[in-house]
């Protein structure tokens, strides 16, 4: 109720709070509640109780899961509607399943009280908690129906003008798109509106870098390419950076913006740019529509070139006067993303026999999963691949889950070992870049062999690997555990290798228990990690972690696990981006709003997205953010002495000596007002109990929260884990 009068005139009455659930005393004088008045149903003045609905279709034996909800009705104002989720016995029903549950419904209530729709669905919308919201029925299956959704009403595709605004919204809605990010303006504000009308969901940021973040993040974790809508000139230009980004960690991305009339074109129209040529360097495909008859195809061409091979960026250009133009009679429609999907591609046979021998003949495997395998789903295979054989594995960070931490053999906390010690590593997903230490000694032994399964390696890669197997990850761990049948795996003289590796893990989770059952004040990384770790813990569901900045991201990397399932990590990537935070966690709450999103950021990090905290509270987006705020980057003065003291000179012989330190902040900042001023749930905390009461609070209400928690300044590293990269004078 905080900032909300008409609320709080509502609910305030006689000096009492209204708190607007239904109850009865009983016989004993216990108060049972028994619902929400505004969740009652009014069907034409009768009014219905949702909970008495609830409990005749949960009587049904084919019934696991059921909400009934009110659903707008031309003739009585409300009617009954219910979403269900069928257990085995319900599934053998088949089509018959709606008219027997309405029927059974029939025997036990008045003829008034049988839902009119049912949603048979796999999954039911819940908060992080795994409580279910009556108020978001609507918006979920009816409003914006699920495909496959049974008795729900269908969206009249055929209503709206047939001009280019509504080709491109019939087209993305064939290419499986449901949510599109932007910025709108001219000439795409009528675009967003059009998408809305067609079941798309458009989120409208504040600022087209992070709107590119959350489309990137969006195609990664949906499988679908994300849908970044800009306007022309500089709307491209911003746009440019979740478009790199894209291509650079390979997440299938389509960028989609209106240009300057095509008559106008050379002649300095409002916000012209060749914007094909701008965005070439970062795309696989960049085409431009020049007639709504071509809008079609040339989505359908993005998307294909999205996703295929290696998966990154492309962009679609539709002039101004093609978005306004009439379309011709009737064009085709693309075909489901599914089919501009490529087949997922197996490696030739001879290859995987030989880089089979290899591991076979190892003495100290090791298996290495990167993001490029979470993409490609392969976690099924590469956990079969991984125990089946008994390989030690170790994955990326963003690789993380595919297989699980909790797994026998998991190398995660003997990384510098497994790295140093393979002599053969098998490769899934995973570039052997900066982050990999480019496959190279010291971090790895010189002799090591590489067998490096990829869609499209680089010609690099390639060239430094014994094998490269070209294939899906999940369909070359298939030919793999294949191709091992008949051999004797774990080998017994791998038995020395993986104890080793046991053992230097064991040791460093005790190391690190020791460092987590400290409680310090100031609080520092370790303990404000573990008061989260614990607290994501207590979740129904794991939620889906985001973290960027130097320390923060680093060290949430390293205390906020097990990570057990995969794509519920995401961070700063291949470039170690910052500013993706807020952009991310939008991508995962308008993906799958039923995970709880947690993003862990530092100060430094959010200041570069943090007026999306807006975006956050306007969508009433189910995302907890958590800053960790040092005052800074890094936190603290930590230049050398001659540095500091030649800077001081400086600044005094020009008049500015009081210019504060580079990276320093305002030693005042308070980010949960920036959540307050915007009607969000903002809370500052200095305290392990205060952030384990704050987060207790912010996870139970499903919504919006931001918690500002005081960090010694000192308690870090510059730059994180990539100090070395940022040179320092020697001290004197």
């Amino acid at each position: 109720y905080r900032a909300n009068p008409a609320a709080n005139e509502e609910a305030f009455a006689g000096g009492w709070f209204h708190t607007g659930d239904q109850g009865r005393l009983d016989a004993e004088g216990y108060l049972q509640l028994t619902g929400r008045i505004k969740e009652l149903i009014n069907r034409g003045g009768e009014k219905i109780s949702p909970i008495e609905v609830d409990g005749a279709l949960l009587s049904h034996r084919g019934v696991a899961e059921a909400v009934a909800f009110a659903a707008p009705d031309a003739k009585y104002g409300e009617t009954v509607a219910a979403a269900v989720v069928l257990n085995e016995e319900g599934k053998r029903l088949g089509e018959g399943a709606v008219e027997d549950i309405k029927r059974h419904v029939g025997t036990r209530l008045s003829a008034f009280k049988i839902p009119t729709q049912i949603f048979i669905t796999d999954e039911l919308p819940k908060t992080a908690t795994g409580k279910i919201q009556r108020r978001f029925m609507v918006d979920a299956f009816i409003n914006k129906p699920k495909d496959g959704a049974v008795g729900g009403s269908t969206l009249d595709l055929d209503a709206l003008p047939n001009d280019g605004y509504y080709t491109i919204a019939k087209s993305l809605r064939a290419l499986g798109v449901r949510v599109v990010y932007g910025v709108i303006g001219i000439p795409v504000t009528q675009l967003a509106s059009t998408l809305q009308a067609v079941g798309i969901r458009f989120i409208s940021f504040r600022n087209e870098q992070s709107a590119g973040y959350a489309a990137a993040a969006a195609g990664y974790l949906s499988g679908i390419p994300g849908v970044l809508l800009t306007v022309s000139g500089p709307g491209v230009i911003h746009a440019l950076a979740g478009l790199s980004h894209a291509q650079v960690n390979t997440w299938p991305l389509v960028l989609l913006s209106g240009s300057c009339e095509t008559g106008e074109v050379g002649k300095g129209s409002f916000q012209e740019l060749d914007q094909v040529a701008a965005v070439r360097p970062y795309t696989k495909f960049a085409g431009q529509a020049r007639a709504v008859g071509e809008i079609p195809a040339v989505l359908e061409a993005a998307f294909k070139a999205a996703v295929s091979g290696r998966p990154g960026g492309a962009y679609v250009d539709v002039p101004s006067d093609v978005l306004m133009a009439p379309a011709p009679a009737g064009p085709a429609p693309p075909p489901p993303a599914e089919e501009a999907r490529p087949a997922r591609p197996a490696a030739p046979a001879a290859d995987v026999a030989a880089a089979a021998r290899l591991l076979a003949g190892a003495r100290r495997p090791l298996l290495v999963v990167g993001k490029g395998a979470a993409w490609a789903r392969a976690e099924g295979p590469l956990r079969a691949l991984a125990s089946g054989a008994g390989l030690p594995a170790l994955g990326t960070a963003m690789g993380r889950g595919v297989v699980p931490d909790t797994y026998e053999h998991s190398a995660n906390a003997a990384r510098s070992l497994a790295l140093a010690g393979a002599d053969v590593a098998l490769v899934f997903g995973a570039r052997l870049n900066w982050q990999l230490h480019f496959g190279e000694a010291p971090k790895w032994a010189a002799n090591v062999k590489f067998v490096l399964v990829d869609v499209e390696p680089s010609e690099r890669d390639a060239r430094v690997s014994h094998f490269v197997l070209r294939g899906d990850a999940g369909v070359v761990a298939g030919q793999l555990l294949d191709a091992l049948q008949g051999t004797e795996l774990p080998r017994p003289e791998w038995r020395d290798w993986t104890s080793r590796l046991a053992a230097k893990s064991a040791a460093a989770r005790e190391k690190l228990g020791a460092r987590l059952a400290r409680t310090t004040h100031p609080l520092d990384y370790g303990t404000t990690l573990r008061v989260v770790r614990d607290a994501l813990a207590t979740l129904p569901r794991p939620p889906l972690v985001v973290a960027e900045g130097a320390n923060t991201m680093d060290n949430a990397r390293l205390l906020l696990e097990p990570v057990t399932v995969p794509r519920t990590r995401l961070d700063a990537g291949t470039w170690g981006t910052m500013g993706v935070g807020l952009g991310y966690a939008i991508a995962s709450a308008t993906q799958d709003p039923g995970r709880a999103t947690v993003a862990v950021e530092g100060d430094s990090a959010f200041g570069f997205s943090g007026m999306e905290v807006e975006t956050i509270v306007r969508y009433g987006l189910p995302v907890t953010l958590i800053i960790f705020n040092n005052g800074g980057i890094y936190g603290g003065d930590r230049r050398g002495r001659e540095l500091r003291a030649a800077a001081a000179r400086g600044l005094a012989a020009v008049g500015h000596a009081g210019d504060p330190v580079p990276t320093d902040f305002a030693p005042v900042s308070r980010y949960d007002l920036l959540a307050q001023a915007f009607g969000g749930r903002g809370v500052a905390v200095g305290t392990a109990e205060e952030l384990a009461a704050a987060l207790r609070e912010a996870l139970a209400s499903g919504g919006p929260s931001l918690i500002d928690v005081t960090i010694d300044p000192q308690a870090g590293v510059e730059s994180g884990n990539v100090h070395a990269f940022n040179f320092k004078p020697p001290e004197k």
